[in-house]
């Protein structure tokens, strides 16, 4: 294995100029600045203090970096990684007798660790396994617990619950002890968040700024409501009024920690940090591969394993919770220059001076800006239009999405993401236990055969053609049986079966015995059986089984070969 491989930092590096360094610093400062309200507000959303999300988005950033294979991808906290991770905490905190910090460096650790594994097992096709109607739907679900979640904040209120009945019984429950300043605070965020998303960059484009510095300013809302709301509540000291603010943020880098060592603490964190890792490595190379593609780079899902499980347990070690690569940061990253993995190092020298000098001025922001500013960002998660667009085309695939939503919002995000991994596994094995086939015919004129009941098509009542349009294992195995013999049940003048196999990619043990059954049943019935269109890997372990030899028939090169030598009469005999 080469170095690169395991360490891609070295390729970029070496062509590392001037240039290339202006452009990194220069996303790195605006990444920085709206990387700081979203690590705290993420960080308590996670149920855990705020200083840890800007912890968990400094050596993360650096080993990204360092390991990843994505020159845009910014990571560290997100608002689904931190939901679940709230959930997996405040679980085990009940139940043993630890507190939520350790759990959270515990989780990251463990999360790490699974995905190094995967790395060093090329593991990366696993995220396949993860179906689109599947994450679509729990990320909608998940944004609409997130906002929920932080209504209380918004409120000034006390409410808790990890889905949708037990949010909405406490908040109205809580409703009465509203708290008017923090509601006008969170007021007030909500409309300088959503003006500066949808008023801005029209208003600067409109006065001449270019098109991608506008795109960027406008999504420096958070920033902006930080400051406005951090000034009025010191103003007029609001907090002495009910509002609630984050209050001291300890100043300085974080120490290096070990995590917890404990069997039974690992052991119930291990679902949670296995769904964690999925569903981070998922979301994080979906944003890795969108922006690769518009620059034409190759994103390398087992080196984003790599990148990830290194920050993960970056994460873990400097006393912050699991991370992943966020869409909203990734895109400003992008879209600012970023040039290279380099503007990460930047981002996380920015955000550590940020920790060392800027966290005393944070004692007077208010939490409800923190929860408008999550609230306004999740809102672009929730699609509504999507699961409409999914029931026109599958069912299948709307059940497994409905599936995921509905479980997600009653039960909590675990459930729901490990429900629609089930149901979509579930349907794609009832699917292709029975796979489509075709008894096809000749084309007149030509050597193309097609679906009898689609096309007019040339027929012989001697020879039955049945194309398969799947690969054969064993949860189709037994269905190929049965369709066979019921074609050649109907066919009383018959003497010969052909297989027409171009969409069969393989051949497991199961489906070879059912060949195996079909050859010596048919041939005791007096009809011989054949194959055509064999692909050469399948054609491959067919020479490797005594199949072949049994085989009472031919293996032929097309089907077209298979009829004119089984039934000239009864085919086009073309000229050549």
């Amino acid at each position: 294995m080469q170095l690169s491989s395991l360490l891609p930092a070295l390729s970029w590096a070496r062509t590392y100029n001037g240039k290339l360094l202006t452009q990194d610093v220069l996303a790195a400062v605006i990444v920085t600045i709206m990387l700081i309200p979203q690590s705290l507000a993420y960080a308590i959303l996670a149920g855990l203090p705020p200083e840890m999300g800007l912890y968990a988005s400094i050596l993360p950033l650096v080993l990204y970096a360092l390991f990843g294979s994505s020159s845009s991808l910014a990571v560290g906290p997100v608002a689904v990684v931190s939901l679940m991770t709230a959930v997996a905490i405040s679980r085990v905190s009940e139940n043993a007798d630890i507190s939520s910090i350790e759990a959270a460096i515990a989780l990251a650790a463990l999360s790490g660790l699974m995905l190094l594994a995967m790395a060093v097992l090329r593991l990366g096709f696993l995220a396949n396994f993860l179906s689109h109607p599947v994450i679509s739907g729990f990320i909608t679900a998940s944004g609409i617990l997130i906002a929920l979640s932080q209504l209380k904040h918004i409120l000034g209120i006390e409410a808790g619950g990890h889905n949708l009945l037990q949010l909405g019984q406490s908040l109205l429950q809580h409703a009465p002890d509203l708290n008017a300043p923090t509601l006008a605070i969170g007021a007030l965020s909500f409309m300088l968040l959503l003006g500066a998303r949808r008023g801005l960059n029209p208003l600067l484009h409109k006065i001449g700024m270019p098109a991608d510095r506008a795109a960027i300013w406008s999504r420096t809302g958070p920033v902006w409501a930080v400051l406005v709301t951090t000034l009025i509540v010191w103003g007029l000291n609001l907090d002495q009024r009910g509002v609630t603010t984050l209050g001291t943020v300890p100043a300085g880098l974080p120490d290096l920690v070990l995590p917890v060592v404990n069997t039974e603490l690992w052991k119930q964190l291990a679902i949670s940090a296995l769904l964690i890792s999925v569903v981070g490595f998922v979301e994080s190379v979906s944003v890795a591969q969108t922006l690769g593609a518009k620059r034409r780079q190759r994103i390398e899902p087992d080196r984003e394993l790599l990148g990830l499980g290194a920050a993960n347990v970056g994460s873990a070690v400097s006393g912050g919770f699991p991370v992943t690569g966020g869409f909203s940061r990734s895109v400003v990253n992008f879209d600012a220059g970023a040039q290279t993995p380099a503007a990460g190092l930047f981002t996380a020298f920015g955000i550590g001076l940020a920790t060392l000098a800027l966290t005393p001025l944070l004692a007077k922001l208010p939490i409800a800006t923190l929860a408008a500013t999550i609230i306004v960002a999740v809102s672009t998660l929730i699609d509504v239009k999507t699961p409409f667009k999914i029931l026109r085309y599958s069912r299948g695939d709307f059940a497994a999405m409905m599936a995921t939503i509905v479980l997600t919002l009653a039960v909590g995000v675990e459930a729901g993401i490990v429900a629609g991994v089930s149901l979509s596994i579930l349907l794609y094995l009832y699917r292709t236990s029975r796979p489509h086939t075709a008894v096809v015919g000749q084309i007149a004129g030509t050597e193309h055969f097609r679906n009898r009941l689609r096309h007019q098509v040339l027929l012989s009542d001697r020879v039955l053609s049945l194309r398969i349009d799947a690969s054969l294992y064993f949860a189709n195995a037994r269905f190929l049986e049965t369709c066979v013999f019921r074609h050649v049940a109907e066919c009383h003048k018959l003497n010969d079966v052909i297989l027409v196999c171009p969409a069969v990619n393989s051949i497991d043990s199961s489906a070879l015995e059912s060949l195996e059954a079909i050859n010596q049943r048919l041939a005791s019935a007096g009809v011989t059986l054949h194959l055509s269109e064999v692909k050469g890997p399948v054609m491959d372990a067919l020479e490797r089984t005594d199949f072949l030899n049994k085989l009472t028939g031919k293996v032929f090169l097309t089907q077209y070969q298979a009829v004119i030598a089984l039934a000239p009469e009864d085919f086009d005999r073309l000229d050549h």
